[in-house]
C-alpha cells in the first residue's frame, strides 16, 4: 500500500508541475494583481477550452496529492 502511495504522488507531482508551467500568467505585477482581481470580480470570465482544461488538471492533481500524502503519513 505504501509503495502504491508513494507512486501516486510522485505522479501527482509531476501533474501538477506540468499543468502549473502550461498555464498563463494573470497579472504583470503589482499593478497587474490590483487590477486583475478587480477584473476577476466584476465579470471578466475565464475563456473555455485549453486554461479551463488546465485549472481542473490542476485541482485534479492537488487534491491527489493532498490525500495521497495524508494517507501515507497515517500509514506510518
Amino acid at each position: 500500500m505504501k509503495i502504491a502511495l508513494m507512486i501516486l504522488i510522485v505522479i501527482s507531482s509531476i501533474v501538477l508541475i506540468v499543468s502549473i508551467l502550461f498555464q498563463s500568467s494573470n497579472s504583470a505585477g503589482l499593478s497587474g494583481s490590483i487590477g486583475g482581481g478587480a477584473e476577476q470580480l466584476f465579470g471578466k470570465k475565464k475563456s473555455k477550452g485549453y486554461e479551463t482544461i488546465l485549472s481542473r488538471i490542476t485541482t485534479v492533481g492537488a487534491v491527489v496529492f493532498f490525500i495521497c500524502a495524508v494517507a501515507l503519513t497515517a500509514l506510518e
